[in-house]
């Protein structure tokens, strides 16, 4: 009998999969990760790992497996915690949750599953796996989960062939509604639990005080650029050119209004910057942490939030099907995403020396550097890399 070690999170999703894996026969082993245990950053109505553990507890006894904990905090806060810290501080917004799968679930975790004796690693992603044999080698295909509403695969964009080698994703298949029904019918203690919000494993936080534990407050200026900025642009259709962020001085708009930190804010956002009575909303179009001045724009089409292009280095590039790579000079039409639950997107993926552009059909809106683009082949996940 295949052993499978189940992510267990306290969560509904895990539980069910759980079930699932049981009744495919397979010896089914819990293992609940601790990552986080700083109360102190996460909002007072956020669950703690404390109830989490609970409920994990509650489900394994009701499916009647065992259940193991193990703390991989320290790796957390070094390689998740840490990759945040250093990226907001350069004006860049990471993806916690990307970086929590490469790094911990399907990394650090999978080796305390292999201690236990696993065959196979198993998690309540929304997402499915196939594996098919391309020139006689084996190749592990990630699919995008049936439920377009809870699709997951983006989250799992860095992984690898190794990775997703020993991963099953139960749930995949099946749509959300389908897993509380599951779980209700089988009495489980997390079938009306709700679905866990904010970063991962640490929960719902403020954001800059959360950051604030490593980030200094910096009174500053923020400055709103006129739509009539752009009416003086050259506007060239340079690949290089176009997948620029825009790039602003003060004197280019006038002051507001001032903020607490250039590196709290992020290119789309619109709540927290406390600016009131300007007929439109106002949105981030610019941060720049050298000078600490954000720089906004009024309205949900002000031009300042597009771009038609982005670029990815050749370091920051990962082929979830290495056997697709491009080679500099080629090119290929895939649809993209640039954030969780963003609708695909139609673009061209150029690969040149000096690294990768993807020049999109329509331009996008809130193109943040740090930001994870993914890239599909109908539904297939084909790679992913770090906006630059």
């Amino acid at each position: 009998m295949k052993k499978v070690v189940i992510g267990m999170s306290g969560g509904v999703d895990s539980s069910v999969a759980a079930y699932l894996l049981k009744q495919q026969g397979y010896e089914v082993i819990g293992l609940f990760m601790k990552n986080w245990d700083d109360a102190s950053v996460t909002l007072s109505s956020s669950c703690t790992w404390e109830d989490d553990l609970l409920f994990a507890e509650m489900v394994s006894k009701k499916l009647d497996i065992p259940l193991h904990t193990v703390d991989l905090s320290d790796f957390y806060r070094t390689r998740v915690v840490e990759y945040m810290f250093a990226e907001y501080e350069r004006g860049r917004t990471p993806n916690p949750d990307v970086l929590c799968n490469r790094e911990i679930k399907f990394d650090v975790f999978i080796d305390e599953c292999l201690k236990l004796g696993a065959d196979y690693v198993a998690t309540g992603h929304y997402c499915q796996k196939e594996t098919v044999e391309i020139n006689g080698k084996e190749t592990h295909r990630l699919l995008a989960g049936a439920d377009p509403n809870k699709d997951q695969s983006y989250f799992l964009c860095q992984l690898s062939q190794k990775q997703i080698s020993k991963a099953l994703f139960p749930i995949g298949d099946i749509l959300k509604p389908e897993v509380r029904r599951i779980a209700e019918e089988l009495g489980l203690a997390t079938a009306t639990r709700k679905d866990s919000q904010g970063i991962c494993f640490v929960g719902k936080v403020d954001l800059p005080t959360f950051l604030q534990q490593k980030l200094q407050a910096k009174k500053g200026d923020i400055v709103e650029i006129p739509e009539s900025y752009y009416e003086n642009l050259n506007v060239s259709d340079d690949l290089k050119e176009i997948s620029k962020a825009y790039k602003y001085n003060r004197e280019d708009g006038k002051v507001l209004t001032d903020h607490r930190g250039a590196h709290f804010y992020t290119i789309g956002q619109r709540k927290g910057l406390n600016i009131g009575g300007t007929g439109k909303p106002m949105y981030v179009i610019a941060i720049d942490v050298d000078e600490n001045i954000v720089y906004v724009g009024r309205g949900d089409d002000h031009p300042g939030l597009y771009r038609k292009a982005l670029f990815i280095s050749n370091d920051e590039m990962h082929w979830v099907r290495p056997d697709l790579a491009l080679n500099v000079k080629e090119s290929k039409d895939y649809l993209v995403r640039i954030r969780y639950r963003q609708p695909l997107q139609k673009g061209i993926l150029i690969a040149k020396p000096e690294g990768f552009y993807i020049k999109f059909e329509v331009p996008q809106r809130g193109i943040a550097p740090g930001q994870f683009a993914a890239w599909y082949d109908q539904n297939e996940l084909i790679g992913s890399g770090v906006i630059h």
